[in-house]
């Protein structure tokens, strides 16, 4: 357990900085399964739709530092061949 004031302070931090993380990965994770639940539907024009919201949340998600940038652009890549393939 933590000593020190700082101590306490950075576990705090750490707890608030994981919830907000997971926000982000949370929202990702959950619109990629809804384009791979489309694309198995055979729901292309739904699917070509969602790709600017994903496209909008990986770029956030690196923009605030949760994900690095070439894991956004590799996603993105990605599921936009998975989505053009059909």
């Amino acid at each position: 357990m933590a000593i020190t004031k700082s101590a306490k302070k950075a576990i705090r931090q750490s707890a608030t900085r994981k919830e907000q993380n997971n926000v982000y990965k949370n929202k990702i994770k959950k619109l990629v399964k809804e384009v791979k639940s489309l694309m198995a539907a055979n729901k292309n024009k739904e699917a070509q739709k969602m790709l600017a919201d994903i496209y909008s949340a990986l770029d956030k998600a690196a923009k605030v530092g949760v994900i690095k940038k070439n894991n956004a652009s590799r996603r993105k890549s990605r599921l936009t061949k998975l989505v053009d393939k059909k």
